[in-house]
């Protein structure tokens, strides 16, 4: 038995239309219908870079007394070029890619991509280094990091939207970037879970949905540019401004 029941009892969502129920209520919702062996992957998903177990292992990998091999393979690379915000988040991405379920895989794939390719055309359009703005080391990392002058990276053929994440550097308006963003977040769920009948990666898939719908229904105009600012001053210390 899959979910059947939990899907056809939840409201249809629709991108770009304000959220048809709170998170809250949807996690309770979820808490009380999910199996016991599905939920650490939702757990997954709702794990932030501020996340307790992120903060363990960041504490783990800055101890000196911690054993080299009980570190990710790629940390002291990492950890002489990138600010402490970009590290927290190649640690959530590298937990995530690690997940036993194929679809969270992918998604932490995906956003790792858009993120990396994004900032590369920032950084380049700068004049600042690409190299010390990529987070993690999957293949797209690896290729943004040696083809840093090439026009497209050197990624023509290995992203199907290379192109929409490189006009996403020419959008000026922060909130309008962040929204173009979501709604390829929403476009490639859609995808991804077309064939899927009545699974857990369904369910997953709209409770990622709506939180995309449910954060863009609460923040007013103020509080999107503050969001923004943050992020682009996390994205300054980054690439040490």
């Amino acid at each position: 038995m899959g979910y059947e029941c939990l899907l056809a009892g939840l409201p249809d969502l629709k991108a770009g239309a304000p959220s048809p129920i709170s998170i809250d209520d949807l996690l309770s919702v979820l808490e009380e219908s999910l199996r016991e062996s599905d939920k650490p992957l939702l757990e997954q998903l709702r794990m932030t870079t501020s996340s307790e177990k992120i903060d363990g292992l960041l504490a783990r990998c800055h101890d000196e007394d911690t054993n080299d091999a009980d570190k990710p393979a790629w940390w002291d690379d990492a950890a002489s070029v990138l600010s402490e915000a970009d590290l927290r988040a190649a640690l959530l991405y590298d937990l995530g890619q690690k997940s036993k379920n194929r679809f969270v895989r992918e998604w932490y794939a995906f956003n790792q991509d858009m993120n990396n390719v994004l900032v590369a055309s920032i950084c380049r359009k700068h004049g600042f280094d690409v190299r010390k703005a990529i987070v993690g080391h999957n293949e797209v990392a690896e290729i943004l990091r040696t083809h840093t002058q090439q026009k497209d990276f050197g990624l023509g053929g290995v992203l199907d939207n290379l192109q929409d994440i490189l006009d996403l550097a020419s959008v000026e308006n922060l909130m309008e970037r962040e929204k173009r963003m979501d709604a390829m977040r929403f476009a490639w769920l859609e995808d991804k879970t077309r064939f899927f009948v009545f699974s857990i990666e369904l369910v997953l898939a709209y409770y990622l949905e709506a939180e995309m719908l449910d954060r863009w229904s609460r923040l007013t105009v103020e509080q999107g540019e503050q969001v923004f600012r943050a992020m682009v001053a996390d994205m300054k210390k980054g690439v040490q401004l």
